[in-house]
């Protein structure tokens, strides 16, 4: 597909100017965000905003009607942001795309793949080049459940055990890695990506868009090619999933919420984790 402008998908250093001001798209890698920064976000909102934070079809968070001055949030509301620890980094505002199976190391699936998705998320912070991937370009990490079997888009894995993943290139497969070694070869493919590319407005947003493989194709294991349903909205297994409606969440939404970590989830909803003993005492 060729393209003819460069990516402008919204960030938080690069909002969008609508028609009610700033729209600014905070990224939440895997979903999970702690409830103490949703509330500060939140309370952002309230201040410099509408008053509402909305949830988008990645799992990621909006905030509209922020002050800009030019194309650019007002100084004071980007750093009301940022205090909320939800940017830790400018450069990489708008490249930390990672779905992952909302229940994962909570209840079911095949694996817990909170770590792989820490480490993913560590390594894009940490190389100046991974700054540079499209804003969306998306990670999708599927413990086995077949979750986000519709969400895949360019890299990911689908658990094929405790142990072991095998990689999504595309709409491709790719080789079968360790788990503890799937975060590497993710942000190996990433930079493979961004040097096959180009360069330029007509430059590639996806894989499957590139003009030759990105990794030799294989067949899907035993396993791998597995579809499951959404989460659906009420009491599930580790917590209950709320639906969160477009009018998005309030101040005053979360003050009954108990759990230090919430998941923002694909359907538009949050999941609640079932509080640790710590957090009920």
């Amino acid at each position: 597909m060729a393209r003819s402008r460069p990516d402008r998908c919204p960030g938080i250093v690069h909002p969008w100017p609508a028609d009610d001001g700033g729209l600014v798209r905070i990224r939440v890698p895997g979903g999970r965000v702690a409830l103490s920064a949703l509330r500060a976000l939140a309370e952002v909102a309230a201040e410099y905003g509408d008053g509402r934070v909305r949830l988008t079809g990645r799992a990621n968070l909006q905030v509209r009607a922020m002050p800009l001055t030019g194309d650019r949030l007002a100084d004071e509301a980007l750093a009301a942001l940022e205090a909320t620890g939800l940017l830790p980094s400018r450069a990489h505002d708008r490249v930390r795309n990672v779905l992952a199976s909302p229940q994962t190391g909570y209840a079911g699936g095949r694996a817990d793949l909170g770590p792989v998705v820490a480490a993913l998320d560590a390594l894009l912070l940490g190389d100046e080049g991974l700054a540079g991937l499209p804003g969306r370009f998306l990670f999708t990490l599927d413990d086995g459940r077949g979750d986000l079997a519709d969400r895949h888009k360019d890299l990911g894995l689908v658990a094929l055990d405790r142990e072991s993943a095998q990689l999504r290139v595309g709409e491709g497969w790719g080789e079968v890695v360790a788990l503890a070694e799937a975060a590497d070869a993710l942000a190996g493919l990433a930079r493979a990506f961004l040097s096959a590319r180009g360069t330029g407005p007509a430059a590639a947003w996806h894989v499957d868009e590139l003009p030759a493989p990105l990794a030799p194709a294989r067949a899907p294991e035993p396993g791998a090619d597995v579809r499951g349903e959404p989460l659906p909205f009420g009491p599930v297994a580790g917590g209950e999933h709320v639906p969160v409606g477009e009018d998005g969440l309030t101040s005053a939404d979360l003050a009954g919420w108990r759990a230090e970590t919430v998941v923002v989830t694909p359907w538009h909803g949050v999941l609640i984790p079932e509080p640790s003993p710590e957090e009920t005492s």
